[in-house]
């Protein structure tokens, strides 16, 4: 790709193509997931759904199956979807994800690790069961998953990894300390593979969204989803449609210059 050509409308919307790339995302059922599935594929990228619940994923993937029989043939054309089931705090289902996808596309190209657990225990009654199945599904997970992916990323010519963390890394983070510490490690990691996978043409990338319209945000209590949306400037829920343009962005070509990063799409819950 000519980094230097001069940029007309079509030019700059075609960095966001994602026409002929495969993209795994992880917790893609329902929520950011979901979204930035659909998103994906909007942009011409095949995606595989995992998840926990296969009827779920599979459910996901047929909604964007549809969109895709509605635009095959066209300039524009959806991508297509599969559902794998797959818990990624069991390091089996993740080398069976990449398996299924080589299988059906070909390929990885993008790694979207949004998949999380947000079990929450205060400091004093932490448990070793829930520090294990907390750091299973929000650390160990992704960077297991990544290390599977990784001949396959080192063979595309467009590798981008986004892991899914949270802008809470910024704040004092009282309540949800084992969620936050996998999260703030999960950024650690994305500089080091960064730094690491720089030479491969590998770029990894963090995106940290603040409070959003979720199952995992509406299973807190209401004073806490009130105190959530309190801290920050924009006083809302965000949409999980609006995460999905950062994503694309760090997804694609338009973010070509830019990788160990963590990108903050919050609120400004983290403004001061």
């Amino acid at each position: 790709m000519d980094h230097s050509a001069l940029l007309d409308r079509s030019a700059l919307l075609d960095r966001f193509d994602l026409t002929g790339r495969t993209a795994i995302v992880t917790g893609g059922s329902r929520g950011i997931g979901r979204a930035i599935a659909q998103g994906f594929a909007a942009l011409g990228a095949n995606v595989v759904i995992a998840g926990r619940k296969a009827d779920a994923c599979d459910s996901a993937a047929a909604t964007i199956n549809t969109a895709a029989a509605r635009t095959a043939g066209g300039s524009r054309a959806v991508g297509r979807a599969i559902g794998v089931s797959a818990h990624l705090g069991r390091l089996e289902d993740g080398a069976a994800l990449v398996q299924a996808t080589v299988k059906e596309f070909g390929g990885v190209d993008i790694v979207v690790n949004n998949a999380a657990n947000a079990l929450a225990q205060p400091v004093g009654a932490i448990t070793p069961e829930a520090w294990e199945k907390s750091f299973a599904t929000n650390l160990r997970g992704p960077v297991f998953l990544i290390q599977e992916a990784l001949p396959h990323l080192r063979a595309s010519t467009h590798a981008a990894v986004i892991n899914v963390v949270s802008a809470g890394i910024y704040t004092g983070g009282g309540w949800m300390s084992m969620y936050l510490a996998a999260k703030s490690a999960m950024a650690s990691m994305t500089r080091s593979m960064a730094t690491e996978l720089a030479a491969d043409h590998i770029r990894v990338n963090a995106l940290a969204p603040g409070t959003v319209a979720t199952d995992m945000v509406k299973n807190n209590p209401e004073p806490i989803q009130q105190a959530m949306v309190d801290a920050q400037l924009i006083k809302r829920m965000a949409e999980p449609a609006e995460i999905v343009p950062a994503a694309a962005f760090l997804a694609s070509d338009a973010s070509s210059f830019m990788t160990g990063q963590v990108l903050v799409v919050d609120g400004g819950m983290t403004h001061h």
